[in-house]
Order: structure tokens, then sequence, then C-alpha cells
């Protein structure tokens, strides 16, 4: 396992890191998040992502547990959550649901302290972009948690290049605490987000990124080839069925099963490879995996090993295979 520094910052993330959206909790219990999490720790993994939202709060208290059982020192491991969707479901949802205004989110973040049973959280990030709330007033928001130690970093997620760099802006005008890193997704089949769109701002504001769904959902695994979606993946899953179209897609299966081929000669799976590819861009600075089982987090970690077998060549091939079809 290889480190990155976040962005600009001195803070080092390893290249491959763990999430929890939608696995713990729905799929994954306190008991196997614990063993999950001590396999990917023991595998040089030293970064935790969450969210507020992730099956309406309980996924940072499964997740809150876990470090409880497993009696980590708090330096040798970093922590993620993030702020929007707010857990409001039912009755009044003003101020507490799809806002970034400064009441939720100082309310917020000691719900997801209290939840994950820690004293502050490492990275908090904004989920979503609030149109109706002033970037200002957010940005002191975030600016206050870091001042007042309740977490250390703080970052946006799927915001336009335009609204980061206005925050920083804000920050950088008013002295306060400057966002750090973005939480895009990004992978073979959606990219010009990161590889277009924010391209000014990592010379620019030292944009640091923590890239979410390498695998789209589960496509670049292959297991949707047969134009079904297997029993207990994504794609079956009520909840998820806005996915369903995407992930049963031929023209994209097909390129998955053209990939295979390259995974194929570098020893490796297309899973691996797609995660490799995600993780050889020099402006990531880790990338996200999902699992649900001990033996998919071993598989996917086995993408360390093709990372350096990425030549340009490889990479030539890929695009090839995925022009048109890459977002």
């Amino acid at each position: 396992m290889q480190y990155r520094r976040l962005g600009r910052s001195g803070l080092q993330v390893s290249e491959l890191s763990l999430g929890s959206w939608i696995t713990y909790h729905n799929q994954v219990d306190t008991r196997a998040a614990t063993e999950m999490l001590a396999q990917a720790f023991d595998a040089g993994v030293n970064f935790f992502d969450n969210a507020e939202v992730y099956a309406n709060g309980q996924s940072e208290l499964v997740m809150g547990e876990a470090f409880k059982a497993l009696k980590w020192p708090r330096l040798n491991y970093i922590v993620s959550t993030k702020f929007f969707w707010g857990l409001a479901s039912e009755g009044n949802r003003v101020n507490r649901k799809d806002t970034l205004n400064r009441k939720y989110l100082m309310q917020a973040i000691d719900g997801s302290l209290a939840r994950l049973q820690l004293d502050f959280i490492d990275l908090v990030y904004c989920h979503r972009p609030d149109p109706h709330t002033p970037i200002e007033e957010t940005v002191r928001a975030m600016s206050d948690m870091i001042s007042q130690g309740k977490a250390l970093y703080w970052g946006t997620s799927e915001w336009s290049a335009a609204d980061i760099r206005a925050a920083w802006e804000i920050a950088e005008r008013h002295h306060l605490h400057k966002p750090v890193m973005e939480q895009p997704q990004y992978n073979l089949l959606h990219r010009r987000r990161v590889e277009v769109e924010y391209a000014r701002l990592y010379e620019d504001l030292g944009l640091g990124l923590t890239t979410w769904s390498p695998l789209a959902s589960g496509l670049l695994t292959g297991k949707y080839k047969s134009g079904q979606a297997p029993a207990g993946s994504r794609g079956a899953m009520e909840n998820m069925a806005f996915l369903r179209e995407g992930l049963l897609d031929p023209a994209r299966n097909a390129a998955v099963a053209q990939l295979e081929g390259i995974a194929a000669e570098l020893g490796g799976n297309v899973a691996q490879l797609a995660i490799a590819w995600a993780n050889r861009n020099p402006h990531v600075s880790t990338v996200i995996l999902g699992a649900s089982k001990a033996a998919q987090l071993s598989d996917n970690l086995g993408a360390l090993a093709l990372t350096p077998k990425l030549t340009p060549e490889l990479l030539e091939r890929m695009d090839a295979i995925t022009q048109g079809l890459a977002r």
C-alpha cells in the first residue's frame, strides 16, 4: 500500500480506502464490519468513509461500534462523514434535510460524533451543493467545525468546479479554513468531471480527490453481462432500482467483456483493472472501495498489483473500448 497526500494538505491517506455506502447495516452487520475493517487495516488501509445519510444514520452506528471493538490508536486511522440530506424522514423537514445552512450543519456534526463514538472526525464533506444557502454561510459553518476541534479538514462532494472555487475564495478572503478535498464519482465510464471540469483546480487550489464508485456500482465487475441483475447484487435491490437501467445497458456490458481480456493479460480480473485504472490518476488521493464480504474486499485490494502494470499503450486500449460510453 502506498500513501498519498490529501491534495496540498499534509495528511497522508492510503491509495485504496474502504467505504460503507449501501453495505453497512443493509448488508453488513457490526460483526462483519469489524472483521472487514480489520482486514483492510492489516492491508494498509487507513481511511474509512461514511456519511450521515447512509442507512439513515445506522451506517455510522455500525462503524462506531466496530471502531470501539477494534481499539485502534486514534492517530492510526482517518474517518470521514458527509452532510446534506439529513435524517428527517417524517414530519417537519425544514432546516433538517437537503440543506447546508448553519443550523443544520452545526447540529449534524454533533450527531455524527455521537454515532461514531469519536471526539473528532478527520474529514467532513458537504455531500451535495445547496443552491438555497449562500456559499459563505456554508463555508463559515464548515470552518467553525474545524476551529471548534470537531473536524480536522473539510471538503465537498459532487460540487461544480465553479462552486468549489467560490468556496475556496471566500475562505481565502475571510481567513477561514479552506476546502481541501472533493469526493466525486470516478471510473472508466464516468470521468469528465475529474479529468476536464476540475483540471484547473488541482494546481490552482491544491484540490485532493477521494473518489467513489470505481466499479460503476458493480457494472465493471462483469456481473451484469447476462443482462440480468444477480440475486444479492445492487441491481437487484429495490432501493437501488434507479441504477438498474445503466447496469444492464448492453453496450456498456459489451465494453466490460472486452476489458476482461486486458485484465486477463495482466493476471487479474476486470474489477481489479477498473480500480487500478482509477488509482493510477495522479490527482486521486484515494480510491474508495465498497465491499459486503471479506472475499470481495480481498479481491478488490488485488488491484494494487495491477496499478504499476498499466502502460500508456494499455490505457489507450482501454480508452478506445470505452469511447462514446463515458460521461
